[in-house]
C-alpha cells in the first residue's frame, strides 16, 4: 500500500510539473520553439525468455517534450503497461498465468535527425504494481532503459501524430535470476498537441 501511494505521488508530481510549465508558443515543428504534450497507446511483444510466458503487452503513456536546442528535446514519460501471461498447463489442468503490471517513469532525449524522423533514448524506473501476485520476484522497482526511433506526422494546427518503435529493457525482477529481466519491443502511437 505504501509503495502504491509513493508511485501515485511521483506520477502526480511529474504531471503537475509538466502541466504547470508555460510555453510562449506551441508547434509541431522539430525546432525548439515550445513544450509539446502527447498521450499514446503502447502495444508490443515480449522478447527473449519473457516470450516463453507472456504473449503481448498493452498500455498507455503521457509524454512531455521540452525544447533545449534546435531539433533537441528533453522528454519526460510516465505510463502503464500490462504484460499478458500465457496459460499454464500442469498435467490435464490449464490455469491462467499471472499478468505483470508495470508503471514506468522515464526521462531522456529526443533528437530530430532529418525532418520529422527522430531518435530517442530514455531511462528511469519501472514500478511493479502486482509484486505480491508473482512468484519468485523480490524487487518492486527496477531500472529501465528504452531506445526508440519514430516519426512525427503533422495533423494541422498544433496537433501531430507521433509513432515510434522502442526496445524496452529492465534490470532483474529477482536479484538472483538473470532470466528475470523484462525485454519487449513496443509501438507507441500518440496524439500530440
Amino acid at each position: 500500500m505504501k509503495s502504491t501511494l509513493k508511485i501515485t505521488a511521483l506520477v502526480l508530481a511529474f504531471a503537475s510539473l509538466s502541466l504547470g510549465a508555460k510555453a510562449q508558443t506551441k508547434s509541431t515543428s522539430t525546432t525548439a520553439d515550445g513544450i509539446r504534450y502527447s498521450i499514446g497507446v503502447d502495444a508490443g511483444i515480449p522478447t527473449g525468455n519473457l516470450s516463453d510466458s507472456y504473449n503481448w503487452n498493452l498500455g498507455g503513456s503521457l509524454q512531455v517534450d521540452i525544447p533545449v536546442a534546435k531539433q533537441l528535446f528533453v522528454t519526460v514519460n510516465a505510463g502503464y503497461n500490462n504484460l499478458f501471461a500465457k496459460d499454464v498447463t500442469v498435467g490435464d489442468i490449464v490455469k491462467s498465468g499471472t499478468n505483470i503490471q508495470l508503471l514506468p517513469v522515464k526521462a531522456g532525449l529526443k533528437y530530430f535527425v532529418a525532418g520529422s524522423f527522430y531518435v530517442q533514448g530514455e531511462a528511469g524506473a519501472t514500478f511493479l504494481l502486482n509484486k505480491s501476485d508473482l512468484v519468485g520476484v523480490n524487487n518492486s522497482t527496477v531500472f529501465t532503459y528504452a531506445p526508440q526511433v519514430g516519426y512525427q506526422f503533422p495533423l494541422g494546427g498544433q496537433s501531430f501524430l507521433d509513432a515510434g518503435v522502442r526496445f524496452e529493457n529492465t534490470t532483474k525482477l529477482n536479484s538472483n535470476l538473470d532470466d528475470s529481466k523484462l525485454h519487449f519491443v513496443s509501438l507507441r502511437v500518440a496524439y500530440g498537441f
